[in-house]
């Protein structure tokens, strides 16, 4: 009896865990092994491993003109990204750290972009830049085509996904605000401390542990954009809007080379993941406090 019961105790608690595990195992472990288990083979239209490559897709990728440029355009739209959606849920979060009336108008209004799927932005987005019906250059007296143009394309999509990312930047950043002691402010107004000052040297201090999990987020969802460059440019003009994401979904779905589009995923999830080592190990720089 004593026996049991201690059998009971030591493997009990994995019973608990064990349908979590099961949903990990159906839909994260199996089609993350069978995609590096597809990515050393050639495969049929259908998706079926034929014929054993090895390391061949990558060594192809890897001195492809096409996927190195894939791999900077999506630096430089993470870049864009990860800054422009950080700053503006920063400043939303800012401005509406003090009450005034009206403040959950503004409040829901900066948190909004969150709560939008990002398919409909970007058709919604895509109206306002056209260039015979858009209001954008209508009001700027342009004319000009701008995601169809290569200088202007990469930049409207990587705006359209910072303004999507700001909405929950915001609600984190707001978080943060709201766990930094008031009476620091209160001190620095008492000692002379300009409101820029304080900013920079009370504010932002304060605000790294956020800060530092909300670049991290930032980063491993620009990398994962797809339905707002499937719907403005679909990877266009030319491959100025290729990104990775875009390409593994060319590959698969249009050119039927599975084993390539898992290559570039299998490539995709470490960058991912050297990124983010990186970024924990930077972490020691935090401060908490």
């Amino acid at each position: 009896m004593n026996k049991k019961k201690g059998l009971a105790v030591k493997f009990g608690p994995y019973g608990y865990i064990l349908p979590s595990l099961s949903v990990f195992a159906i839909f994260l472990f199996y089609p993350f092994f069978k995609t590096i288990y597809l990515s050393l083979f050639m495969t049929n239209k259908m998706g079926q491993a034929k014929l054993f490559v090895g390391l061949q897709n990558y060594i192809d990728l890897l001195t492809s003109e096409e996927f190195q440029n894939s791999i900077l355009v999506t630096v430089i739209f993470v870049a864009i990204v990860v800054v422009l959606g950080m700053f503006l849920g920063l400043v939303g979060a800012v401005l509406c750290n003090k009450s005034f009336p009206g403040i959950r108008i503004f409040s829901t209004a900066y948190a909004l972009p969150m709560a939008i799927a990002s398919s409909s932005a970007a058709m919604i987005f895509k109206i306002i830049l056209d260039p015979t019906i858009g209001i954008l250059d209508k009001l700027l007296h342009l004319n000009i085509n701008w995601i169809n143009d290569p200088k202007y394309a990469l930049v409207c999509v990587a705006v359209l996904t910072a303004w999507l990312n700001s909405g929950i930047n915001f609600l984190y950043f707001s978080a943060g605000l709201a766990g930094i002691d008031e009476v620091i402010y209160e001190r620095a107004r008492v000692d002379g401390v300009s409101p820029i000052r304080q900013f920079f040297s009370l504010t932002l201090p304060g605000l790294s542990p956020i800060m530092f999990y909300t670049i991290v987020v930032n980063i491993i969802q620009a990398f994962q954009s797809f339905g707002q460059v499937k719907i403005l440019t679909q990877g266009g003009p030319g491959d100025a809007t290729n990104l990775i994401v875009y390409s593994i979904y060319r590959d698969a779905f249009f050119n039927f080379r599975f084993g390539t589009a898992a290559a570039e995923s299998v490539i995709l999830f470490l960058i991912i993941l050297v990124l983010t080592l990186l970024m924990f190990r930077s972490e020691k720089n935090v401060n908490y406090g």
